[in-house]
């Protein structure tokens, strides 16, 4: 039975990623600081094949004994976006690369690693002719935040010192058990659900989506396909969902036609991210998604009626 040890699993991903694991035979132990007080994994507590960890990543005491018990490592333990990083740059460059780099130091090449990193490392992208050129995986990466910064760090790092697979995720979406509302889709949404109306700023800026689900089965398929992808990186995203803000709002005023949108020259976003991104390398291999942007939405729209907008629920993690 392999072993999967897995950092920060208690939160957006991590809780989508445990049961599929488990419904796969593998025994999964998780370490997660439940900083946010959330109480997602309890129902996988009974299952004899779960173990929970309480602790920080960066405590290499706790950390080490576990990194060389497990077969598989997925540090997903972050500190996440822009404007968390922000708060608190110190803990951001800890958890986000410093940690993660020491993951490899112990570990070496004797381990497979999934590092999941985010294509918000291509920044800005290329224009050519008035349009953006697809980044791919041999575009130059230019971070714009510490966020981004430190996960390029990392990502060079795991690939240089320990052969890891390191899957760039384009902006991820949908319900999770431990459930985030700063993602662009999901806020969006919840916005068109509760206020009918959205203020957009630079709305022609774009970027790439994926589904939760999907970005544990990109896991699921680097685990079965390692030896094929150790030490590269891959896009993770929907290729038919390169799209602008006000392509991702007239989406989803699709299922709720009275969306109103509305433009401002006035202010502009801090986010200045923009650039369209080719998944053409994962999809070679065989890899494909499953959830479809518009899916993803209707999910949204009625998973929105259930959940209760609450600071608990939707903190970042």
């Amino acid at each position: 039975m392999n072993k999967v040890l897995i950092t920060g699993g208690a939160g957006y991903i991590g809780t989508t990623l445990v049961p599929t694991l488990l419904e796969r035979g593998y025994s999964v132990t998780v370490v997660d600081s439940l900083m946010y007080r959330q109480t997602t994994l309890t129902t996988h507590c009974s299952h004899p094949n779960f173990k929970f960890v309480l602790g920080d990543v960066r405590d290499n005491d706790l950390i080490d004994p576990l990194l060389r018990e497990h077969d598989i490592i997925i540090p997903l333990a972050c500190i996440v976006g822009m404007p968390a990083c922000k708060k608190d740059e110190r803990a951001a460059v800890q958890v986000n690369e410093e940690a993660v780099k020491h993951i490899a130091d112990v570990v070496g090449t004797e381990k497979k690693i999934i590092f999941p990193t985010t294509n918000s490392g291509y920044g800005i992208g290329e224009m050519k002719d008035g349009e953006l050129v697809h980044c791919n995986e041999e575009t130059p990466l230019a971070p714009l935040s510490l966020y981004g910064t430190t996960k390029v760090n990392a990502e060079n790092y795991l690939k240089e010192t320990a052969g890891a697979v390191c899957l760039r995720l384009a902006t991820v979406f949908g319900i999770s058990e431990r459930m985030r509302l700063d993602l662009l889709v999901n806020d969006f949404t919840y916005k068109a659900c509760t206020d009918k109306y959205i203020v957009l700023f630079e709305s022609s800026f774009k970027r790439n989506f994926i589904h939760v689900k999907d970005v544990v089965g990109a896991m699921i398929f680097a685990i079965d396909n390692y030896d094929e992808m150790k030490g590269e990186s891959f896009n993770v995203g929907l290729s038919s969902a390169n799209l602008s803000k006000m392509e991702l709002c007239e989406t989803i005023k699709e299922y709720i036609p009275n969306f109103s949108i509305q433009e401002s020259e006035i202010d502009n976003d801090p986010d200045k991210r923009n650039y369209i991104v080719s998944n053409d390398k994962l999809e070679s291999l065989g890899w494909q998604p499953t959830v479809t942007l518009q899916e993803g939405v209707k999910e949204l729209i009625e998973a929105y009626q259930i959940i209760s907008y609450n600071n608990k629920l939707f903190t970042n993690q």
